[in-house]
């Protein structure tokens, strides 16, 4: 078998474990894929601030981040998609008219995580700890990616038709909604790194569990979904591993070394 050029993880409920940890396990097989002379790179909707956090160990040598909107490979940006200040503004605003003036929001920028939480985050779920708190009064920075949590799939559909140069994705563990510019998304990015890196997409094993990954593992030579994956992502992957907490996407590697040329 060709070895893969690229290796491409998603993070929550792919490559991290509940706890958001790494365990050794996979530490060790990424390793040994890196010293096979696999890229390695990671495609999440987290923040690269946010999702820096978990992987000093593996030091990824492609970042995708926000949902597409951030892409870095070996440290130097390639491309980036944002919202104007104005377009911040506008967006936050008409959501607080639609789904609430008391709905939470989240904004990536590229230094930074806002976040107008009611509980704080490290109540929460620690690994979003890194969140700076604003009320987004008089707020002056270009957002990379916005999301805001709407219980009622209604109301999502309604701040979806208002703006139609966007592109948007609901994600399956809770009522929060993605929002980046339109046609932002990690599949594109994917092919922003293949230009960046002489490497075509059949090169290219992915590992993803819910619906922002189904675009990447169908673009990518191999998709791979996790055992904990949502139905639709198993229904377009060409093969299934174990879970998350299971060490799924080691485990499919491990088998795979082996057959490396």
């Amino acid at each position: 078998m060709e070895k893969p050029q690229i290796l491409l993880f998603d993070l929550d409920g792919t490559l991290l474990r509940n706890d958001k940890t790494l365990s050794e396990y996979t530490l060790k097989i990424l390793s040994r894929c890196k010293d096979c002379g696999c890229l390695i790179g990671i495609s999440t909707s987290r923040s690269e601030q946010n999702c820096l956090g978990f992987l000093r160990e593996i030091k990824p040598d492609i970042l995708i981040t926000s949902g597409g909107a951030l892409v870095r490979v070996n440290d130097r940006m390639i491309c980036s998609s944002t919202f104007s200040v104005m377009e911040t503004n506008d967006f936050i605003e008409t959501a607080r008219q639609i789904c609430g003036r008391d709905c939470e929001i989240t904004v990536d920028t590229i230094d930074a995580h806002y976040w107008n939480y009611k509980t704080d985050p490290k109540e929460q779920d620690k690994s979003w700890g890194d969140s700076i708190y604003t009320d987004f009064a008089g707020f002056q920075c270009e957002a990379l990616k916005i999301c805001v949590e709407i219980p009622q799939p209604g109301l999502a559909q309604k701040l979806r038709e208002h703006f139609s140069a966007l592109d948007s994705q609901h994600f399956s563990d809770g009522s929060w909604y993605k929002f980046t510019k339109s046609g932002i998304t990690k599949e594109r990015a994917i092919l922003a790194v293949c230009e960046a890196c002489h490497a075509d997409t059949a090169d290219i094993i992915a590992f993803g569990d819910d619906h922002a990954d189904i675009g990447m593992l169908e673009i990518c030579g191999t998709g791979v979904a996790m055992g904990n994956a949502v139905q639709e992502v198993k229904d377009i992957a060409d093969a299934i591993t174990l879970s998350n907490e299971e060490d799924g996407a080691a485990v499919y590697l491990e088998r795979l070394l082996t057959l490396f040329k």
